[in-house]
């Protein structure tokens, strides 16, 4: 009877090893067919309601809750593996939870990386070194003009007193986006949620994240205030069904570079001159030099405190976060940490096209 039962939970454990190993398949497969990804695009407009109504009338942030307890139940199960009596039962049960959260996973967001990439709706010319200067000299303009307005506290450090008018713009702005790049229906459910784990977004440099499992839009309210209202618009964009981080910063710049809200708009067009920026560095430095030079003494001091904050919290943490967050971009149809740069390649694009009309 002994031995019997011993080669049922053997058995058992290799037939959900087998499943699971079928679901990595059947889901690859899925990823290649143009109807399944335009079934899994269309059941999630029809959750994400659902979702938000849900757990937006919940305060605090449910999805930290629900990963605090995932990662309380695999601890417990690693020490119950070391155990020999335990350990039939919780490597079994750990095979069980990859199963279902697995499954979970692809169902609500997982298949949606694999959309039609936005992308193809722009010039497929390549973007150049020089667009980009022109275009920080734009976005420059915009930044000085846009920092008049907005408040700022007695250090003279931009501020946000008003962050509920910033997630309502954000909602309201959503509904105008261009048909050209998206025909999802925002929901104007106010989900956006502080994280439980703030502290440890700020040491690995997580400015905030979309949870797949209740749609919340979770971000780090201790960021700067130059950072906070564009990263409410990239994980709203997300709330949206956009799931690549490329095309999350696109309609999310969409989303805030006309918006009526003085904060979004700043922020918006700061983080825009940023990218630009960036994308520029590595081939002209004494450009990027110049270009902050050009800073007014208002965008200075919110630079430096911006980088005071990095400083304040950069780590150990900062670089493991980016070794996990490399592979998981490329397990996901995404280019690891370069896939930020994807951004400033379709605004460059969209910039070009929006310019020939």
């Amino acid at each position: 009877m002994v031995h019997t039962n011993k080669y049922f939970n053997i058995y058992k454990k290799r037939f959900w090893a087998g499943i699971l190993l079928v679901q990595f398949f059947l889901f690859y497969i899925l990823s290649k067919s143009e109807n399944a990804i335009e079934f899994f695009n269309q059941l999630f407009e029809l959750k994400k309601n659902v979702h938000q109504i849900i757990f937006s009338k919940i305060q605090f942030s449910v999805g930290d809750a629900f990963y605090i307890l995932i990662v309380i139940f695999l601890l417990l199960i690693i020490v119950n593996l070391f155990k020999k009596k335990r350990r039939p039962k919780s490597a079994f049960a750990l095979i069980i939870f990859c199963n279902i959260f697995y499954l979970i996973y692809q169902i609500f967001w997982g298949m949606l990386y694999f959309q039609k990439s936005l992308s193809d709706k722009l010039s497929k010319e390549d973007a150049t070194i020089n667009e980009a200067k022109k275009l920080s000299f734009k976005y420059l303009k915009l930044c000085i003009a846009d920092r008049e307005n907005v408040d700022e506290n007695k250090q003279g450090i931009f501020v946000i007193k008003d962050l509920k008018s910033v997630k309502e713009s954000i909602l309201k702005e959503q509904k105008k986006l261009p048909s050209q790049f998206s025909t999802k229906k925002s929901t104007l459910i106010n989900d956006f949620k502080p994280s439980l784990f703030r502290n440890v977004m700020s040491s690995t440099g997580i400015l905030g994240y979309y949870n797949p499992f209740t749609a919340e839009a979770q971000f780090n309210e201790d960021l700067p205030a130059t950072f906070l209202p564009f990263t409410l618009a990239h994980e709203s964009s997300h709330q949206l069904g956009f799931a690549r981080e490329n095309e999350a910063n696109f309609i999310g710049y969409l989303t805030g570079k006309n918006s009526g809200n003085k904060a979004l708009k700043y922020s918006t067009d700061l983080f825009v001159l940023k990218s630009l920026l960036a994308f520029v560095a590595d081939s002209d430095p004494a450009f990027i030099k110049f270009m902050i030079s050009q800073f007014s003494p208002k965008m200075k001091a919110d630079r430096q405190n911006d980088l005071d904050f990095v400083k304040k919290h950069n780590g150990f943490l900062n670089v493991v976060f980016d070794v996990s967050n490399n592979l998981f971009l490329k397990s996901n149809q995404q280019k690891g940490s370069i896939t930020y740069s994807y951004f400033t390649v379709m605004l460059i694009k969209y910039e070009r096209s929006a310019g020939q009309k």
